[in-house]
């Protein structure tokens, strides 16, 4: 079963690159820039003071978040999490692992620790799951790290 997920997401993530620079020869910002669907999650890089980092050496695994997941978010919370730079790098650190971690790599119920400092489970028995979101394409190969596209802004766990 694993397998099967692993080879569906692969396809899946075949047919929703076309956007990216699959190249690798672009960071993992330039190459989610040019995909043109994480504008939002570019500008709250910006607000939060990360982009540099995330164009630094890495490598970088980022479960990121797409335009959609952002809107997804209850009406004002952006706005106020974009004017709480503080609370937003704690949220977008959640959705960062050190080093390169690609798709054939996870394992289902593997708990990688996140620069925020806490875990995120990984679920393989429907898909592949990070937290309650939906890895809906993955591997996307930049040259500091790799992208995995979720749909859902996940949360860190409060204390």
């Amino acid at each position: 079963m694993l397998r099967n997920t692993l080879i569906a997401l692969a396809a899946t993530t075949a047919l929703a690159t076309t956007a990216f620079a699959t190249t690798g020869e672009k960071d993992i910002v330039d190459t989610a820039v040019e995909a043109g669907n994480f504008t939002t999650l570019a500008t709250a890089l910006e607000a939060a003071g990360l982009v540099e980092t995330l164009k630094g050496e890495g490598p970088f695994t980022v479960f990121a978040p797409t335009d959609e997941a952002f809107a997804a978010l209850p009406e004002g919370t952006l706005e106020q999490l974009l004017a709480n730079p503080d609370q937003l790098a704690a949220i977008l650190t959640y959705h960062v692992v050190a080093g390169s971690v690609e798709s054939t790599q996870l394992e289902d119920g593997m708990t990688p620790t996140t620069v925020n400092g806490a875990t995120v489970e990984i679920d393989l028995d429907s898909g592949v799951m990070v937290n309650q979101a939906t890895v809906t394409s993955a591997d996307i190969m930049a040259s500091n790290g790799v992208i995995h596209v979720i749909d859902q802004v996940i949360l860190p766990p409060e204390g």
